[in-house]
């Protein structure tokens, strides 16, 4: 089975240089290992995390794949393998599409309250989605849910989505929490909004307290699905991924998030387990159209026959993760074409240049017409994976010819060159239908100004097979259909790619062994931390 419990010592490569420090450091703390965390409590777990407390507004963003503790969407994710069922949350019941799937009915839950005591009912929910679509808000979020021109209320207790268009994977846009309409009464920017410092929702899960470090979280005692038995949750903000192993060696943490490498320094304590979840967050380098180098078919075809990605699983991740060829990861069943990949190949790779007139000069890199073939990858300066990534892709690279300069900088510096210059990016921000994990990265409606993020479609690429197979994908509700479409943009992709995908990453962990029992794993999404792993559903946990 895939990685829920530690990948054992023998399948993997260490990066041996990035692994002695990490090992010396912890063991500086290894003397201290029994200590209890002086923030922990019999039934309370700390966990520390690399990412920034606050903003905990779903208006602005937060927590769209359903992660939220504080929050509950319409709906909510069930645990198995593959992609994860949706199950009713503050639905009643399932929602219910019309004939063509231009409408959705939800019937609501009755009886639940948010956390100032204020009754749910239908008029949140129309509140919420309709401050996420308000541009005045100007949120994240609005550009994942253009397709809905309304959300109406029935009644009380049943709203409808009013869509303009079919679109099968609506229920992924229902995990989203709820916010009551009293907080979004008035239109503003949503990360101005209260709610990002005191979130109100109808979570398992209260903010009781909040500093720029540390949150602590108390379980809801009115509960609409019992009040969780895990009591409290404090979650610290440590940025430095050495500064988190040490406090976990030392025992200070209940548990934490870390890179491959550093996660599996911990494989062999005592104590103490590493866990790895699936996950369809994908790391590649986009290609850039309008760069002369980048912008070649022939370039983009051979740097994706001449990448080790398997290399790169084992010494960058440290076996914790699996090759990508396209943003489908095989979790997704019949939407994942398994014959869409690119052989690794570089005698071959050297081939397609050489057909294509880039020719090798006597420092061995290619010309073509007075063109060097060089480029520059942008990687974000604090992201130890995307940097070896970077590294390894520079490498094969060059191995056929092709000179990859990098540059380590700030999001802010790379964001203004994505047409420019290349990006070892991530994605997989809602990977639980095919339509969410794919249709943003390669359709061609993103070229236009103002259409989307930044980031979607960051090459910048157009070709129309692949619109036409993705956008009847989104249309039909015949799931037949939909896996025949799907599989069909997987192969015009690797006759024609946009980027270079490197892998999918297995999202790594270290928790101390305990009595509570807990769900299996899940699907993760590009965005991880304690939220995720094996605190996901933490809510749930029991104790015989």
């Amino acid at each position: 089975m895939r990685g829920y419990l530690l990948v054992a010592d023998s399948r993997l490569r260490r990066n041996v240089s990035a692994v002695i420090a990490v090992v010396a450091a912890l063991s500086l703390a290894t003397s201290a290992c029994s200590n209890p965390s002086a923030e922990s409590s019999a039934d309370g777990i700390v966990l520390a995390d690399g990412h920034q407390l606050g903003g905990f507004n779903p208006v602005a963003g937060y927590g769209p794949a359903g992660e939220a503790k504080m929050f509950d969407g319409l709906l909510r994710l069930s645990s198995g393998e593959g992609i994860p069922n949706l199950v009713p949350a503050l639905a009643a019941d399932d929602p219910t599409p019309n004939t063509d799937a231009t409408e959705w009915t939800v019937t609501l839950r009755e009886g639940v309250l948010f956390h100032d005591g204020s009754e749910f009912t239908a008029r949140d929910v129309v509140a919420t989605y309709d401050a996420i679509l308000d541009p005045a808000s100007a949120s994240e979020a609005r550009s994942s849910f253009e397709m809905i021109r309304t959300v109406e209320a029935v009644d009380d207790t049943t709203v409808r989505f009013v869509l303009d268009y079919p679109y099968a994977a609506l229920p992924t846009k229902m995990l989203i929490g709820i916010v009551p309409s009293h907080t979004v009464a008035e239109p503003g920017l949503a990360t101005e909004s209260p709610l990002n410092t005191t979130p109100i929702g109808t979570g398992p899960y209260k903010l009781s307290r909040l500093s720029p470090h540390r949150a602590v979280l108390e379980a809801n005692n009115d509960y609409w699905d019992g009040e969780p038995e895990v009591s409290s949750l404090t979650l610290l903000y440590v940025p430095d991924d050495n500064t988190r192993a040490q406090r976990m060696a030392s025992g200070e943490l209940d548990g934490t998030t870390l890179p491959p490498q550093l996660a599996n320094t911990f494989a062999n304590r005592d104590g103490m387990s590493v866990y790895s979840h699936s996950s369809a967050d994908w790391r590649g380098v986009s290609m850039p159209s309008d760069h002369p180098v980048t912008g070649d078919a022939a370039i983009r075809l051979a740097l994706n026959r001449a990448t080790n990605r398997n290399v790169m699983v084992d010494n960058v991740l440290a076996g914790f993760g699996r090759p990508a060829h396209t943003p489908f990861p095989p979790d997704f069943g019949a939407f994942h074409n398994p014959d869409a990949v690119f052989n690794f190949d570089q005698a071959e790779a050297r081939n397609i240049l050489d057909d294509a007139g880039w020719i090798e000069e006597s420092d061995g890199i290619r010309v073509r017409d007075g063109q060097r073939a060089e480029f520059t990858v942008m990687y974000n300066s604090v992201d130890t994976v995307r940097r070896d990534l970077a590294q390894a892709f520079a490498s094969d690279a060059l191995a056929i010819g092709v000179e990859v300069n990098l540059e380590a900088l700030s999001w802010d510096r790379i964001t203004p060159r994505i047409e420019q210059d290349a990006i070892l990016l991530g994605g997989g921000d809602e990977p639980f239908d095919p339509d969410t994990q794919g249709y943003k990265t390669l359709h061609s409606q993103y070229l236009d100004s103002g259409v989307g993020s930044v980031f979607d479609n960051a090459s910048r690429h157009a070709n129309p097979s692949i619109d036409e197979a993705l956008d009847v994908a989104r249309r039909s509700i015949d799931e037949q259909e939909r896996a025949e479409q799907y599989r069909a943009v997987q192969e015009a992709y690797i006759d024609d790619p946009s980027y270079v995908f490197l892998t999918f990453l297995d999202h790594t962990y270290v928790a101390k062994d305990s009595d509570w029992t807990m769900s299996g794993p899940i699907l993760e999404p590009h965005s991880h931390g304690v939220t995720w792993g094996p605190w996901w559903s933490v809510q749930t946990w029991t104790r015989d």
